[in-house]
């Protein structure tokens, strides 16, 4: 079965709860390993998103004789 594509909300969801958790410090340090790597996939996912949706707007707004 094929994985469910995260949303932008979701995905800034689970980064803004890696965090958390790892502000606490009381992980293990394997454990923050992990999810510090977890945290970098998610950050570049959202500033692609981020970007396709910047590059998209610019698109319309040109399309629209508009700045």
């Amino acid at each position: 079965m094929a994985e469910k594509k995260l949303t932008f909300e979701e995905n800034l969801a689970q980064l803004e709860a890696i965090v958390n958790e790892l502000e606490t410090g009381d992980v293990p340090l394997e454990k923050a390993m992990t999810a510090f790597q977890k945290g970098v996939k998610l950050s570049q996912t959202l500033e692609e998103t981020l970007s396709k949706a910047e590059k998209t707007m610019a698109k319309v707004m040109a399309d629209n004789g508009e700045e």
